[in-house]
């Protein structure tokens, strides 16, 4: 009973796509804990962004369930690959939004976003469009959106690409600080080398399937290896003719 109270997200996908009867990703089934970091691991057309589709409820065919916190409450943010903006609205007012939808009053949105804005190094731009951004600034965007609503559960997709190295320890620092609260993470990442530092867990997608799942001690039992081998060695050994892992 206390494992199942420390779950933020609790997945059972029995099969999920974009057409009845034509799944995409099949027998999907992991949950995350608070305060723990799983990492969604996968070769490109593996499933990753499908599962998170699924999870969020935007595919269009999904047979099974997903629970959120205690299944009566529990909030989430989402963090996509590309990032979204309205070109009209300057980035003060993308934020200025986010709290709006979610109900944040006015001093605690300016407290939060202040605070983000010198985080990120974004104060001089925060009346600027980010459609003149660089692709990593918009991505701090993405993340700013997210710390600033505090939810039991982060998704984020590829959050390492766009950012410059200073902002990726940012970004780090920060995703501690909400895990240390209780927060959950599902991070999708072909950035193998960071996801074996960052993440407690692993999820390893291949022809959307599930082929291998736990922390590092339990991937290399199942691929065979010895502790010496790396999070890419495991990675090659179940998504063998995968070619577009990313080490850095």
């Amino acid at each position: 009973m206390e494992l199942e109270q420390r779950k933020q997200l609790d997945v059972h996908i029995e099969e999920a796509g974009y057409k009845e009867n034509e799944a995409s990703i099949r027998n999907i089934f992991f949950s995350v804990e608070k305060g723990k970091l799983v990492g969604l691991i996968g070769p490109n057309g593996a499933g990753k962004s499908t599962t998170i589709k699924s999870i969020m409820s935007l595919t269009p065919y999904r047979k099974g369930n997903v629970q959120l916190g205690d299944g009566n409450s529990g909030t989430y943010a989402y963090v996509p690959e590309q990032p979204i903006y309205y070109d009209y609205f300057t980035l003060w007012e993308h934020l200025w939004l986010a709290a709006s939808v979610n109900n944040i009053d006015k001093q605690l949105f300016e407290q939060r976003a202040e605070r983000l804005l010198e985080k990120f190094k974004l104060t001089e731009q925060k009346h600027h469009y980010p459609g003149s951004f660089s692709k990593g600034m918009q991505q701090k965007l993405m993340l700013m959106i997210a710390f600033m609503l505090e939810p039991d559960l982060y998704i984020v997709d590829e959050p390492f690409i766009g950012l410059d190295p200073q902002a990726t320890l940012d970004f780090i620092s920060l995703l501690n600080d909400a895990r240390q609260q209780g927060a959950a993470v599902l991070m999708s990442t072909h950035v193998l080398d960071s996801a074996e530092r960052l993440c407690d867990t692993f999820i390893c997608l291949h022809h959307g399937e599930i082929v291998a799942k736990g922390d590092m001690e339990q991937l290399r039992a199942q691929a065979g290896l010895t502790n010496e081998h790396t999070l890419f060695d495991c990675f090659h050994a179940f998504t063998s003719d995968a070619t577009d892992v990313i080490e850095c």
